[in-house]
């Protein structure tokens, strides 16, 4: 339901376009799917942008979405995970992840597991990783496969609001997303190196993207 929506609503607020790797097969199950996250606009978009492609993934969200009314019931029916980072119960997320690639779903998370600080509409590679990815890649031996997005700042950035306001004059801005679908990888053993090794992959992947859209791209720190 949620990739429905997503893929109906994402063409209404701007144009979006999706590429992949040659030869990559991103519908294949029992992947971890690593995207970067620059703004509250763009699992919409790259939701839209995997379903293009056939992926409806369960997805790893921070908690408070489930309590949101009417978002709370649908990311609960559709058997998405809850993040409730800085508890004890944030290990928790990982093994529904387990389950659900044990499954044969995919799983959709970000690595960074925040939003960047820049304030104005512009890109920003992707931020340090946490280890939960890493982690959650050791224990089930998935493949990740990076996705990089660009221009979902475009929709949604800044205060809150300028957010409103570029959600309510997007559709006749019409701002363009690019969403790129990398090859899948396998991770080494170590988490340090496995998290950096994902966060390369991605920033590739986003970078990939940006350049699509022509952006001017600015490393992270």
């Amino acid at each position: 339901m949620l990739s429905r929506i997503a893929a109906a609503l994402v063409p209404a607020f701007g144009r979006l376009t999706v590429t992949a790797d040659p030869g990559v097969r991103p519908d294949a199950p029992g992947a971890i799917l690593v995207a970067n996250h620059t703004s509250l606009a763009d699992p919409a978009v790259v939701v839209a942008a995997l379903r293009l492609h056939g992926i409806e993934p369960v997805i790893l969200a921070t908690s408070g979405l489930w309590r949101v009314p009417l978002l709370g019931s649908a990311l609960r029916r559709e058997g998405h995970i809850a993040v409730h980072r800085g508890t004890a119960r944030a290990a928790d997320s990982l093994d529904a992840a387990a389950v659900a690639l044990a499954s044969g779903r995919s799983v959709l998370l970000y690595g960074e597991g925040r939003l960047p600080v820049r304030r104005d509409a512009g890109e920003t590679a992707p931020g340090p990783f946490r280890s939960g990815l890493a982690r959650l890649a050791a224990a089930t031996g998935a493949p990740i496969v990076p996705v990089g997005q660009a221009g979902a700042r475009r929709l949604c950035s800044g205060s809150g609001a300028k957010q409103l306001a570029g959600v309510v004059t997007a559709p006749l801005r019409r701002p363009c997303f690019h969403v790129h679908i990398g090859s899948p990888l396998h991770l080494p053993d170590r988490v340090p190196e496995a998290t950096d090794r994902a966060r390369q992959a991605v920033t590739a992947a986003w970078r990939t993207a940006a350049s699509a859209l022509g952006e001017t791209v600015r490393e992270p720190a």
